[in-house]
C-alpha cells in the first residue's frame, strides 16, 4: 500500500471508491431483495436489473465523449450527488410500497423501483467512465497494475465483503435502512472527490457528439485486441447475469437462507476478489497477459459448473469466490492494457465503447434469466428451474474458455 501512502490524489481517489463501493455494495443486496419483497415473479425482478444495468446499452458511448469533452473530476462529484439523491427515493420506497404487494400493485411498485434503478445505472455509466479514465493521471503508467489491482480489492472488500452481510443486517432491522447508508456513502464520495488534483488537459475542440464518438469507434477498430476483449467481455457478463439476476430467488427458495444469509454467502465472492486483487497482478507479471487471461477464463467456467451442478450453500460459496478470483484476474489485466495504450485524449470515448459491448448485454442476460425460469417451470418444478440460468451460463463459459484458448490475440508485452 506504498501507494497509498506517497501519492495523496491516490489516496483521495481509493478512499472515495470505498466509500462509493460500500453503498454500492449494501444496494446489490437491497435492491433485488426489496423487489423479491414485493413479488416473487421472476420476471418482475428481472426488470428491475435488466433497468439497473440499461443505461450501459443506451448511453455508454454518449458518456464517453462527455468524459473526453468534460472535467472528469466534476464528472463524478455530479453523479455521485445525482445517486445520493436518486437513493433517497428509494429510501421513499422503501417506506410505502407494501411488502408484499398485491397483484396489480406489484407491477406498478416495481415499474417505480426500476425507474430509480435505471437514473441509478445512468448515474454510474457516467461516473464509473470518469473515474477509470482519471487513474492515468493520477498514477505513474508503472503503477497502473498495482493501482488497479488495489482499487479492484478495496471494490470488493466494500463492495462484496462488508456492504452484502451489513445489508443483510440492515434489512432484517428496517427495510429502508440500507438506502440510508447508501444515500451518505454517495455525499461521502462525492466530498472527497472534489478534493483530488488532477491536472489539466489540454483544450478540447468541441464538435458533434457523433463525430467525436466515431472518432472512438475508429480507433478501437483499428485495434483487433481491444475489441476482441470487448467482444468476448460482453458474452461473458451477459452469462454472468444470468447467475445473479436469479440468485436472490435461489438462495431463498432453493438454499433456504435468509437475508442475513444470503449477505454472508455473498462474502464468499469478496473473498475471491480481495484475494484476486492482491496477487493477480502478480500472476499477471509471472504468466503474462495471454496465459493470465485463459487462467481467468478456465477459472470462471468451473465456477459456474459448480453452481449448475451441485445445488448447496458450500458449493455455492466456493463457485462465488472462484468466480470473483477470475473477474479480478481479467480486470486487471485488461483494464491496465487499455489505459497503457489508449491515447488520453481517447481514452474515454474509447472505454465507454468498451464497455458498450462489454456491459451492453448486461441487461438482456437479466432479462434472459428471467425468462429461462418463466419457461423451464412448468416442465421442471420451480427448484429445477431456477437452476437453469447456471446450467446455461456454464455452458456458455466453456464456450467462450474454447474460443479465448484459440483466438484470443493479446500480447504478453
Amino acid at each position: 500500500m506504498t501507494l497509498f501512502f506517497t501519492n495523496k490524489n491516490y489516496r483521495l481517489l481509493f478512499s472515495a471508491s470505498a466509500v462509493s463501493n460500500l453503498g454500492d455494495g449494501v444496494s446489490a443486496l437491497a435492491l433485488p431483495w426489496l423487489a423479491s419483497l414485493i413479488t416473487r415473479d421472476p420476471m418482475l425482478i428481472a426488470t428491475v436489473a435488466f433497468a439497473t444495468r440499461l443505461p450501459w446499452f443506451l448511453c455508454s458511448i454518449p458518456a464517453g465523449v462527455i468524459t473526453d469533452r468534460y472535467d472528469r473530476k466534476h464528472l463524478m462529484v455530479g453523479a455521485d450527488i445525482l445517486r445520493m439523491i436518486l437513493t433517497a427515493g428509494l429510501v421513499v420506497c422503501a417506506l410505502t410500497i407494501p411488502q408484499p404487494a398485491p397483484a396489480g400493485a406489484a407491477f406498478t411498485a416495481i415499474l417505480m423501483v426500476s425507474g430509480l434503478a435505471f437514473l441509478l445505472g445512468l448515474a454510474e455509466v457516467v461516473r464509473d467512465n470518469a473515474a477509470q479514465t482519471v487513474l492515468p493521471s493520477v498514477v505513474a503508467k508503472s503503477d497502473l497494475e498495482r493501482a488497479n489491482g488495489q482499487l479492484w480489492s478495496i471494490e470488493q472488500i466494500m463492495g462484496a465483503f462488508i456492504g452484502p452481510p451489513l445489508a443483510g443486517f440492515l434489512i432484517a432491522w428496517a427495510v429502508p435502512a440500507p438506502f440510508v447508508l447508501d444515500t451518505l456513502s454517495f455525499a461521502l464520495a462525492a466530498g472527497m472527490v472534489f478534493f483530488i488534483a488532477i491536472p489539466s488537459r489540454p483544450a478540447v475542440i468541441r464538435r458533434s457528439v457523433w463525430r467525436e464518438a466515431v472518432e472512438g469507434m475508429v480507433w478501437i477498430r483499428s485495434h483487433r485486441v481491444i475489441l476482441q476483449l470487448a467482444l468476448m467481455l460482453g458474452v461473458m457478463n451477459a452469462l454472468g447475469m444470468l447467475v445473479v439476476t436469479i440468485l436472490v430467488l435461489y438462495s431463498q427458495e432453493v438454499l433456504g437462507l435468509s437475508v442475513t444469509q444470503h449477505g454472508l454467502l455473498l462474502i464468499a465472492g469478496a473473498a475471491g476478489g480481495v484475494v484476486g486483487g492482491l496477487i493477480c497482478p502478480k500472476i499477471a507479471a509471472l504468466l503474462g497477459r495471454r496465459s493470465a487471461l485463459h487462467c481467468a477464463l478456465l477459472v470462471w467456467a468451473v465456477s459456474n459448473a459448480l453452481l449448475a451442478l451441485v445445488p448447496s450453500v458450500l458449493i455455492v460459496a466456493l463457485a462465488l469466490l472462484l468466480e470473483m478470483f477470475a473477474a479480478l484476474l481479467w480486470n486487471v489485466v485488461t483494464v491496465s492494457y487499455r489505459q497503457r495504450f489508449i491515447p488520453d485524449a481517447l481514452l474515454g470515448r474509447v472505454n465507454s465503447i468498451y464497455r458498450f459491448f462489454g456491459w451492453g448485454l448486461l441487461p438482456f442476460g437479466a432479462l434472459a434469466s428471467g425468462a429461462i425460469v418463466v419457461m423451464a417451470e412448468p416442465d421442471l418444478g420451480r427448484a429445477l428451474a431456477l437452476r437453469m440460468p447456471f446450467v446455461i451460463a456454464a455452458a456458455g463459459s466453456f464456450a467462450i474458455l474454447l474460443y479465448g484458448l484459440v483466438w484470443l490475440q493479446i500480447d504478453d508485452e
